[in-house]
């Protein structure tokens, strides 16, 4: 079934509702403060959805869903250990986060290694994300257009442009409060489609239940000890745990939700909660997937699937009613934009923290530093743009290393906060060392072996941590 025009006039009520309550929501920014942390003054139950939200793509959307009709419910492991990894967010980073008046997490690097140790972490930030997101940007762009027929470069413009525009009018504020009606979108997207899938199935959740338990599609514990498998309890368990940390505990577009929090206790009970809301969401889509084994087992399709994350989309294409369909793409969009917004807003908050700051007069104004944080956002929008309309002229192996790369640098990073927080002997030089051993170290596992990704981070953190306290030994940190 083609895309009708009431899906298009859904979506396009989507793209101008979004616009406009973000233009509404960011108005009136004060100065850099307000800009970049909502002046320190968000409610914590909009930062819980706004973190959510951010860690939602629309790969996660899509993906999850296609693994479980493809698989079985493993990857719930996973949320296990990113629940647990959040509860020692609270406990070791966030309280230094709020040892001071910062505005990246780069800074706490900065004051207890010296500039060049936060400046390395922050431009490897930069870098990755913009990379990473404008790939994420590509991938969603191939849906859409896929699913509204639109060409890829409009699909790249369309997504792109209108995230840039209620983020760099509206800065943080924005951001979190749309992620806030993004989050709501998405997920009330994904509930209709299983509400109508449901009612697809002429045994409706009988059916799925006694269907799905006979073919083993509920089996979600594998007590496996294979280190190639990132599908396993101790995976999710160690390695999600570690993962986590580093996403959530090291990664400026997390910290910085943080810090718009206004006390550490409310910060604290968004960063939990939304692990206990990640796991319900992973169940939802896990579920639409099992709906969807069941439901193709009962009517197979006319051409098979080629890869499994082309399942749900097709099945949106094909089976839901007009108007159906613009709303669940217009779930994807939010799953899309939530994450872009957060991307923009967060890397140039960092560019002009940790790189424009320390380089003009200390006097400069703070809305002096506005104007340069909006100008930044557009520049990181386009880039991330100009990165997506790139993406056909990469090999999927090559997407999926970049993102691989933008994945395991956390841990890299949070190995240096490590150093930063367990050790007093370490200093710049040793920091930078243990930095460069340990990427040396990760790039090494992730293309040279067959070692499961959820593992990257904990290998990251742990040599970048054990190189930092070997090179100590050669440059201890002078006593002052």
């Amino acid at each position: 079934m083609a895309t009708s025009p009431l899906d298009f006039a859904v979506l396009a009520v989507y793209l101008v509702g979004v616009v406009a309550f973000g233009l509404w929501v960011g108005r009136d920014q004060k100065g850099a403060a307000d800009y970049m942390l909502g002046d320190r003054n968000i409610a914590w139950w909009g930062l819980l959805f706004s973190i959510v939200a951010t860690e939602t793509s629309t790969v996660t959307f899509l993906s999850i869903p296609g693994f479980a009709w493809s698989r079985d419910f493993t990857f719930i492991q996973l949320p296990l250990g990113y629940l647990i990894g959040r509860f020692l967010v609270v406990a070791m980073l966030l309280p230094h986060y709020f040892s001071g008046e910062y505005f990246t997490a780069y800074e706490v690097l900065r004051k207890r290694f010296g500039g060049a140790v936060g400046q390395a972490a922050s431009f490897l930030f930069i870098v990755t994300r913009s990379l990473a997101d404008g790939l994420r940007l590509f991938l969603t762009a191939i849906v859409v257009q896929e699913m509204a027929g639109l060409s890829l470069p409009v699909s790249v413009a369309l997504v792109g442009l209108t995230t840039i525009v209620y983020t760099y009018v509206g800065g943080m504020k924005a951001v979190v409060w749309t992620d806030v009606a993004q989050f709501v979108i998405y997920n009330v997207g994904a509930v209709v489609a299983f509400v109508l899938l449901l009612g697809l199935l002429p045994g409706g959740w009988g059916q799925l239940v006694a269907d799905a338990s006979a073919a083993g599609k509920f089996r979600w514990l594998d007590l496996s000890t294979a280190l190639d498998s990132p599908y396993t309890l101790w995976a999710g368990l160690i390695g999600g745990m570690f993962l986590t940390i580093g996403s959530h505990g090291a990664d400026q577009m997390m910290v910085q939700r943080y810090l718009c929090a206004r006390s550490q206790r409310e910060a604290g009970r968004a960063v939990w909660m939304s692990g206990v809301v990640v796991f319900l969401q992973f169940a939802l889509f896990l579920l639409i997937g099992v709906g969807l084994y069941v439901f193709y087992q009962a009517f197979p399709p006319a051409v098979a699937f080629d890869r499994p994350d082309r399942v749900f989309v097709r099945f949106i294409v094909e089976q839901l009613p007009r108007g159906m369909v613009g709303l669940v793409i217009g779930a994807i969009f939010a799953a899309a934009m939530s994450t872009l917004s957060g991307s923009l807003n967060s890397s140039a908050t960092a560019a002009v923290t940790d790189f424009y700051r320390p380089l003009v007069r200390p006097d400069a104004s703070s809305t002096h530093l506005l104007r340069v944080t909006q100008v930044l956002t557009l520049v990181f929008g386009l880039v991330q743009i100009g990165v997506a309309l790139g993406g056909p002229l990469l090999s999927r192996t090559v997407v999926e290393s970049v993102l691989t790369i933008a994945g395991f640098t956390t841990g890299i990073i949070l190995g240096v906060f490590f150093l930063g927080i367990f050790t007093r002997r370490v200093g710049t030089r040793a920091a930078f060392a243990g930095l460069l051993l340990g990427l040396a170290v990760i790039t090494t596992v992730a293309f040279g072996t067959s070692l499961a990704w959820p593992w990257y981070t904990l290998v990251g953190s742990l040599s970048t941590l054990g190189f930092g306290l070997l090179a100590s030994l050669a440059w201890p940190e002078p006593r002052g």
